[in-house]
């Protein structure tokens, strides 16, 4: 706990275009969220590398990603926002938790089996320790909360398993981390095909809204948008495209899924996947503009990712020294 207040800690791949999905379900939850806690939020592209990279494109999408944090509304002079990368106590931390993680709690990560799946000819162990890195990048900030989807629930737990065996080996030495679930847009699902989640790497354009679509391609996805026949804004699971599109409104104007209703009550999907459409669109404009100012301020950037660094660097070094000594590393001579 820093400056009296809770620590929280989250993290983005810095691969593909983000999406809708990326925004509504977590980073816009970070911005309203960055007050009340001490936040780190990471670029995370050592994860990125368990797939094979362009490395100029990895840099070029991190310093876009690093770009969209703060022009979200993240204050890089109030929170730590900062490249995973640069800050060598996470892999550090991670081979000490490498050995004391077990390969049963391994064999059990659903991710794992699915990436595996999609990368046959590169199932790495990076892709297989994965979420030991994770469970580092958490526990290094003697992390209170760190916001989740339902994804991403599993590989918390691991981290708080990991942290509960450390400490009853070597003591009090990790806070055992708490999972923050946002309420609204939690859950952005594709808008092709509704029953999967909204995701920057969906072969269909047309499934995902990109944070850097224009107006008009934003419109003519959601015109496109799988509804179903019944012809009546409701929010159901059994019109799984109506719900999804209810929850973007939602989440996009503040209304209640019960306030839609009404707003379109006898109007049809086209009068609603429009009106969608221009929320959006109308919500991604100031976001975008920012994200233009931003990237021409090349000083500016460096300089908070230069701060940061070091910042994130000096904080995770009282965890990593901790460790280093419970485990029986002899100390560094000075």
């Amino acid at each position: 706990m820093l400056d009296g207040k809770k620590t929280l800690f989250s993290g983005m791949q810095a691969t593909g275009n983000l999406t809708l999905g990326n925004y509504l379900g977590a980073l816009k939850n970070w911005v309203s969220l960055n007050e009340e806690y001490q936040c780190f939020f990471s670029v995370v592209d050592m994860h990125s590398i368990t797939v094979r990279q362009d490395p100029a494109e990895l840099r070029k999408r991190a310093r876009a990603l690093y770009t969209l944090y703060v022009a979200a509304g993240l204050d890089p002079e109030k929170n730590c926002i900062y490249y995973q990368s640069h800050v060598s106590g996470h892999a550090e931390l991670a081979w000490i938790l490498n050995c004391y993680t077990y390969m049963g709690e391994l064999n059990r990560m659903t991710q794992f089996k699915d990436k595996s799946a999609k990368h046959e000819d590169n199932i790495n162990a990076g892709l297989y320790t994965y979420p030991v890195l994770m469970a580092a990048d958490i526990l290094l900030y003697q992390t209170d909360v760190v916001p989740v989807g339902a994804d991403q629930k599993q590989h918390l737990e691991l981290a708080r398993d990991i942290a509960a065996r450390f400490n009853s080996i070597y003591g009090d030495v990790f806070t055992i981390p708490e999972p923050y679930i946002g309420k609204v847009g939690a859950r952005i699902m594709s808008l092709q095909n509704p029953e999967k989640k909204m995701s920057k790497s969906d072969e269909n354009p047309n499934a995902s809204i990109y944070l850097t679509d224009d107006r008009d391609t934003v419109i003519r996805k959601f015109k496109r948008a799988v509804t179903d026949s019944l012809a009546d804004v409701r929010y159901s699971d059994e019109q799984p495209g109506i719900k999804n599109l209810i929850d973007i409104y939602s989440a996009t104007t503040m209304k209640t899924p019960a306030e839609i209703e009404k707003e379109f009550s006898g109007k049809g999907y086209g009068d609603f996947k429009l009106a969608v459409g221009e929320a959006v669109a109308d919500m991604l404009k100031p976001l975008q503009d920012r994200i233009a100012s931003l990237s021409k301020d090349k000083a500016y950037i460096d300089s908070m990712i230069k701060n940061n660094a070091e910042k994130a660097s000096y904080l995770s070094n009282k965890t990593l020294r901790k460790v280093q000594k419970k485990v029986g590393f002899p100390e560094k001579i000075r």
